[in-house]
């Protein structure tokens, strides 16, 4: 790795006022920001709908920064902090793979420069806080039971889910049930990703609510008090990290939210840095085009995120196939037929990127076993359905070299300058019309069903000033809310099961069939393999 100063040289840092972690990584404070008049263009990197045959989003996401340098473009990567859960349970690390990687991978899969710990200190810190306020009645009619504040753990740890608090006694009370979230699923996680600077970060800190009152009134983390103290927990968490490609080039890594539950961006933060250090920007968005690519729209732009020029789709021939209806013992034999079925969901992502006003360009993530007419199927629907290419990434196996014809595309595709931003909805459409929209258009709903109380919700929700972007959470495996429907589900019933509030994240969560908040570890998990080795190598990370 080339020493972190040079990195920060490349990006016009000045190396004097940075933060340095090591050798290898520093972090950058916001009044450091270089200056541009031409901020860089902006490309988001989403997928299809994803597979148990895999897809892949960051080494495409790294190898493009890669490729682009090979082809004369300053170019920046700005993605997120992987989370631990994930790495210890099935899903694996975040800093991509082979060639394509962002580095020190080991430090940015583990603590790195312990933002989520700052962050779950918060959060926990918050819930302290809530239970304090009610046990000492600093708000009228705040009860046990009206607090709705849980924890977090980034721990996959599913005995967690639902948990009874405070039975020692009334000395260690308030008694009452709760439960425990994932770290990445943190309303603060998703507040650091949106904030603009510290003042923002203070306001929306504020503005989150803790629980209600008997009266059904908000009770806000400002109203117990408890943001100076957050906002200490949180004053180097704010400030993005830099890191670099393993061929040298400069990586933002900021904040971690997932696309499913959360909005599965990296923040506003490291977008304005990195635009301001690159011609070229390339940021992921989590999961597939129907969720990590419509929050990046329809939240993180709407909030105050840089509009992209254009999109990258990844997709897999085997990705493919398995929406098409094959098994992963059956992945191995060449079958254009199931490319051609399971080319509908490929068709459907890119229907949604041009729907929102941007260029498509089609990644197709190489595997060994492809076989080249599978590859042309995959080419031709996605020029059919409107993609301005359809190109090899082969960075996982040859690096920058492997992703020059991508990185050509997306030079055109971006300096075509057809990007015309639309977003999904208006700010002032009710609560019901966003999610209508959504199930129509995204998720290709026939109807909506809502369960118990959840249009009162919306109502109480609206009544308060709430007309916030809403944040679906639903299983990433469909573009439906039922992960056994593959490919390009069409007439299905969208089932909204419940509404809850992040007012300091200002989006309204919109839970959709039955979601966990809270993974747990599977039979065999990652943590099998990993270890320390006696010369204090860590092993079995990556």
């Amino acid at each position: 790795m080339r020493p972190i100063a040079e990195i920060a040289n490349t990006m016009g840092l000045s190396w004097d006022r940075l933060e340095p972690y090591g050798r290898d990584k520093a972090k950058v404070p916001l009044e450091l920001f270089p200056e541009s008049s031409h901020p860089g263009h902006l490309v988001v990197v989403t997928a299809i709908t994803p597979t148990p045959a895999g897809e892949g989003k960051t080494p495409p996401t790294l190898g493009l920064v890669d490729g682009l340098n090979k082809v004369g473009k300053r170019a920046v990567a700005a993605i997120r902090q992987p989370s631990l859960g994930p790495l210890f349970g099935r899903k694996g690390g975040g800093t991509g793979g082979g060639r394509a990687t962002a580095e020190p991978g080991v430090d940015i899969n583990l603590h790195f420069t312990g933002d989520f710990h700052a962050i779950e200190s918060a959060h926990n810190f918050l819930a302290a806080m809530a239970d304090n306020a009610v046990r000492e009645g600093m708000v009228r009619g705040f009860s046990p039971a009206n607090v709705t504040w849980r924890r977090v753990t980034d721990a996959e740890d599913r005995a967690l889910r639902r948990v009874v608090i405070g039975v020692g006694g009334a000395a260690d009370g308030p008694l009452r049930e709760t439960g425990y979230d994932i770290s990445a699923a943190s309303e603060i996680m998703a507040i650091v990703a949106l904030a603009q600077d510290y003042e923002d970060l203070r306001q929306r800190l504020s503005d989150i609510v803790v629980g209600w009152t008997d009266q059904r009134v908000p009770v806000t983390a400002g109203e117990i008090k408890a943001v100076g103290s957050m906002m200490v927990l949180l004053k180097d968490a704010l400030k993005p990290n830099i890191v670099q490609t393993q061929e040298g080039n400069p990586v933002v890594v900021h904040a971690g939210p997932f696309g499913n539950i959360a909005h599965g961006c990296s923040s506003i933060i490291a977008d304005r840095l990195a635009r301001a250090s690159g011609d070229y920007v390339v940021t992921e968005a989590g999961f597939g085009a129907d969720l990590g690519f419509q929050k990046f729209m329809d939240i993180k732009v709407r909030q105050g995120g840089a509009k992209p020029s254009a999109a990258v789709i990844v997709a897999t021939v085997r990705g493919l196939k398995w929406h098409g209806g094959i098994e992963m013992k059956d992945m191995a034999a060449a079958n254009v037929e199931a490319v051609h079925q399971g080319s509908a969901n490929l068709r459907h992502a890119i229907q949604i990127v041009n729907r929102y006003g941007l260029p498509a360009v089609v990644a197709i993530n190489r595997f060994p076993d492809d076989h080249p007419d599978e590859i042309a199927e995959l080419q031709r629907a996605a020029l059919e359905a409107g993609a301005l290419a359809a190109v090899e990434a082969k960075g996982f196996a040859e690096g920058g070299d492997g992703m020059r014809d991508l990185a050509n595309a997306v030079v055109q595709a971006v300096e075509g300058g057809t990007a015309n931003v639309q977003l999904l909805y208006r700010d002032e459409d009710s609560i019901t019309t966003k999610v209508e929209t959504a199930a129509k258009h995204l998720f290709m709903a026939g109807d909506v069903s809502w369960g118990p109380l959840t249009r009162t919700t919306a109502k109480r929700f609206e009544d308060n000033g709430w007309d916030f972007p809403i944040c679906v959470a639903k299983t990433h495996l469909s573009i439906s809310a039922n992960p056994r429907l593959r490919g390009a589900p069409e007439g299905h019933t969208f089932p909204v099961m419940e509404f809850r509030i992040a007012a300091g994240a200002r989006q309204i969560i919109c839970l959709a069939g039955e979601i966990m908040t809270l993974p747990g570890l599977p039979s065999d998990p990652n943590a099998f393999g990993i270890d320390l080795t006696p010369d204090g190598r860590a092993v079995g990370l990556l």
